[in-house]
């Protein structure tokens, strides 16, 4: 059997077009034994291969090589052969595949939620003498069709209602095959979009007539075009969505918090008012101390196990023991009374119960096929992270440096850990293995129901982490992540996190990353990037340090002493400008009435009304340590912070890795070490900051962000969406849009920064809108925290004159739902505490109470829930029926 490969591909000077295939005539899967095309003719390269008859279908390949070794490769998935009957010879024609324009059409978002195809066709068949068209058409809804329509009578003769509906099989492709007899070539044809029952013609695609020119050089050949897309001509599709922690959703069944399966219910309130996307925080184990600080959802010990608190205890089973599952069910009802969730009681009491279930039921699970499959596709990450947990619970600390013998991974000692372990070991498997069912079911549910889930990729690990403990190589350790100051917070934020070793990553193609993207694939069908920016660089804090006022971004470019000199004529000054400067005349401005007391205890006098740090209190992490151990007082809190505050009073940082460079402190102008410099310095350091913070980087941190995420993003089919709030540098907008990823976009915080409001009629199509998010206050709160800002937004942003009302009220919250629901954005997703603030019956009544999170504060307890029930927002018909016209008006 031949089979002729034809490409279109304009090369330049010193390039070549290879393919690759798995079989063995085509490079067996091996892309250096990729097979060189002949160029024929002006940009078109051919290839003739024999193969035996009965070869299978396979996978194939383009990729284009200069002779200076570049490779560029395809997007996208691989093109497919698929054998025929009674065929000798196989024609191929494909187009190379760039990406697509509308990329996030081809995204799991559409294909398997929006845009399902539950019943698909069989697969066609390919015979001798037959023409088979390929094209891709991902915008085409679960209740359309598409259709070729064209000047010959087997293609309805431009009669849409004659036209020949295409085959589903390999959606979101779509093929049609036709006998050449039935043909006049050449001919022209378009596709069209129809309706599925009815056949009814909804569009026809935009452009040109389509010409197929191609004369098969035997008419016992099978010609097969591919790579064609549909140039859609309907406006781009907008959709609304629900932003909601799995922790915060309450239902009659649940264990004081909420779990998966009350997800199934928030999808059902998404169909009843139009929506569809579910938006929820990080799912991952959180567990370190056992205690509520291990709410926090962003500081997960494994970036694959998922929170045993999210279990649906009733799914495993009741206990035999009547006593027991009574106690067990009335705790759960007390418990889900609360106001809020009480994080210790409640993953205490799951704790116990499921440890009792496993001891009745857990020998079934683990002897059936499905737990198998589950711990023998997992094991990589399941069988490292049960053992990290029994060694936290055994050494009573998650920090695994303190483990003695296991303090540094090793492989088979913890092989014969786990077997000297076994029940212990099977119990995490056997938790693990549920909450993989069951977030597989609700994920499930949601695309049958045409429902996407949206999930969120932290930026960070915990230091004290099964990943950190596994591969250290991976991760600075010696260093802290977080953000620079911004609304959140003056001082920065610090979490603690370790940064990622990219080098180390990069050896052997980010492999850590790509198998967390995969993971997070099999529950979601979008994503939200955490702090994007952490991909271009991070703000890399010193293990010393408390604030984030002391960090650096990494990778940098930093200063040496002579740039700064010969390009902004600013001499800097290590001894006085790279330590703290702390001078007598300001320190009362810091300690106040307990200045005469500070001087004593914690500084040192070096002259001429300057002083400097004792060495027991010279750094942030020293004087925390330090007031730890006194007593809890106003005193004591105020000492604290101001000794702190001077340790920040710098104006350069030395970078670690390059000593003798530097970098300006960020927010440096609030020093009182600036205050100090003359006018013209003052200048000069302006111009160096700025072009530091704003310029100076763009083309390296774009270079840095083109190498690590193309090959993380184009790992899944999930749809990419980030965070892309704060100091935001040139490039980032560059690098998302030609990567497609969705922005986040907030009214009041916009991205022009001398705007006061975002306009929300200008967002870009490519970018989720919303209201609020957990790390702010919802509509109502934020309406009061300042009245001058209501004000502006009530007369230049809602149009309303007069006197803003004290309290947003419900008109007023609708009108801004409106407002964003009416931007161009492809997805306006709000907070659920959002969506209920236009219904003054069901909105809650101290908006206060629903905040999910405060940044500023390291130590916040993460336990908001919804004050009422699903069940009773899904039997609120009124409201529903309410969002769902609005949403629908709105185009979405």
């Amino acid at each position: 059997m031949k089979l002729n490969f034809n490409i279109d591909y304009r090369t330049n000077w010193g390039e070549s077009v290879y393919i690759v295939a798995s079989i063995p005539q085509l490079g067996g899967g091996d892309e250096g034994s990729a097979v060189k095309m002949e160029l024929d003719g002006v940009g078109l390269w051919t290839l003739s291969v024999d193969v035996p008859e009965g070869t299978p279908a396979f996978d194939y390949r383009y990729l284009v090589r200069h002779d200076n070794g570049y490779v560029r490769h395809e997007w996208g998935c691989a093109h497919r052969f698929v054998p025929g009957y009674d065929v000798n010879t196989f024609e191929i024609y494909d187009r190379w595949q760039e990406q697509p324009y509308d990329k996030p059409y081809y995204s799991s978002v559409f294909v398997d939620c929006i845009n399902r195809r539950d019943h698909r066709d069989a697969p066609l068949s390919i015979h001798g003498g037959t023409l088979t068209i390929n094209v891709d058409a991902p915008m085409v809804g679960s209740d359309e069709v598409l259709a070729i329509c064209g000047d010959n009578m087997a293609l309805g003769e431009w009669d849409p209602s004659h036209a020949v509906v295409m085959n589903d099989c390999n959606f979101p492709q779509w093929s049609v095959n036709i006998d050449f007899r039935e043909l006049d070539l050449p001919f022209r044809y378009k596709f069209v979009i129809l309706k599925k029952d009815t056949l009814q013609l909804l569009s026809w695609e935009n452009g040109d007539n389509r010409l197929m020119n191609i004369i098969p050089e035997h008419k016992s050949s099978a010609l097969v075009i591919s790579g064609l897309r549909l140039n859609n001509s309907r406006p781009s599709w907008r959709g609304a969505g629900v932003a909601i922690p799995v922790f915060s959703v309450r239902s009659n069944d649940d264990f004081g918090v909420g779990d998966f399966y009350d997800l199934k219910l928030m999808v059902d309130w998404a169909v009843a008012t139009g929506q569809k996307f579910l938006q929820i925080l990080p799912i991952n184990d959180t567990t370190m101390t056992h205690t509520w600080t291990d709410s926090y959802p962003y500081k997960a010990n494994s970036t694959f196990a998922l929170h045993p608190m999210f279990l649906r205890l009733s799914e495993l089973g009741r206990l035999d023991d009547e006593g027991r599952q009574r106690y067990f069910d009335d705790l759960a009802k007390e418990l889900n009374a609360l106001p809020a969730v009480d994080y210790e009681r409640v993953n205490n009491a799951k704790n116990e119960f499921t440890r009792e279930i496993f001891k009745q039921e857990g020998a079934k699970t683990l002897g059936t096929l499905e737990f198998k499959e589950f711990v023998n596709n997992n094991e990589s990450w399941l069988k490292p992270y049960a053992a990290f947990c029994l060694l936290r619970d055994k050494n009573g600390t998650a920090q695994f440096d303190r483990w003695g013998e296991y303090a540094v991974y090793d492989a088979d000692k913890i092989e014969r850990f786990v077997e000297d372990n076994r029940t212990d070991i099977d119990y995490v498997y056997y938790i693990q293995y549920h909450l993989d069912k069951q977030m597989r079911e609700v994920h499930r549910y949601a695309g049958e129901h045409g429902v996407a889930f949206k999930g969120d990729i932290p930026i960070g690990i915990s230091r004290d982490s099964a990943d950190a403990w596994i591969n250290p190589r991976l991760f600075n350790l010696d260093c802290q992540a977080g953000a620079p100051p911004d609304d959140f917070s003056v001082l920065g934020q610090n979490w603690g996190l370790p940064t990622y070793n990219w080098e180390e990553m990069s050896k052997d193609g980010f492999a850590w990353w790509k198998a967390r993207f995969r993971k997070m694939s099999e529950y979601f069908d979008a994503y939200r990037i955490d702090h994007v920016l952490g991909f271009f660089r991070i703000w890399q804090i010193p293990m010393d340090a408390v604030h984030g006022l002391l960090g650096i971004f990494n990778p940098a470019l930093p200063y040496t002493p002579d740039e700064l000199r010969n390009n902004y004529d600013f001499w800097l000054d290590i001894d006085l400008q790279t330590t703290p400067f702390i001078m007598d005349y300001f320190l009362y401005d810091f300690f106040g009435e307990f200045t005469d007391e500070a001087k004593r205890r914690f500084l040192i006098s070096v002259g001429y009304g300057r002083f400097k740090l004792r060495p027991e209190f010279d750094t942030q992490r020293k004087i925390v340590d330090y007031f730890a151990g006194e007593e809890k007082c106003d005193k004591n809190d105020r000492l604290c912070k101001a000794l702190m505050g001077l340790v920040d009073e710098v104006l350069f940082i030395e970078d670690p890795y390059e000593k003798g460079k530097y970098h300006p402190r960020i927010s440096a102008q609030f020093t009182y070490i600036y205050r100090s410099l003359t006018d013209y310095e003052r200048w000069c350091f302006n111009r160096l900051y700025n072009d530091f913070y704003y310029h100076r980087h763009n083309d390296f941190w774009y270079g840095k962000a083109m190498w690590k995420l193309p090959p993380l993003i184009d790992s899944t089919t999930m749809l990419t969406c980030a965070e892309d709030l704060g100091m935001i540098p040139d490039c980032v907008p560059a690098v998302m849009s030609e990567l497609q990823m969705l922005s986040l976009e907030i009214q009041r915080m916009p991205k022009d920064p001398a705007a006061e409001f975002g306009n929300t009629w200008t967002y870009p199509y490519l970018s989720v809108c919303t209201t609020s998010t957990h790390d702010m206050g919802g509509i109502r709160q934020w309406w009061e925290e300042n009245r001058d800002v209501t004000q502006h937004y009530y007369n230049n942003m809602l149009h309303e004159s007069g006197a803003a009302p004290r309290y947003a009220e419900p008109w007023v919250c609708d009108k801004i739902i409106t407002l964003n629901l009416q931007s161009p954005s492809m997805l306006a997703i709000f907070p659920l505490q959002d969506w209920l603030s236009i219904n003054g019956i069901l909105r809650r009544e101290n908006p206060h109470d629903e905040l999910i999170n405060i940044p500023a504060n390291p130590r916040h307890y993460w336990r908001y829930r919804m004050h009422l029930t699903v069940e009773e927002l899904l039997s609120a018909s009124e409201f529903n029926g309410y969002l769902r016209d609005k949403i629908r008006s709105t185009g979405r």
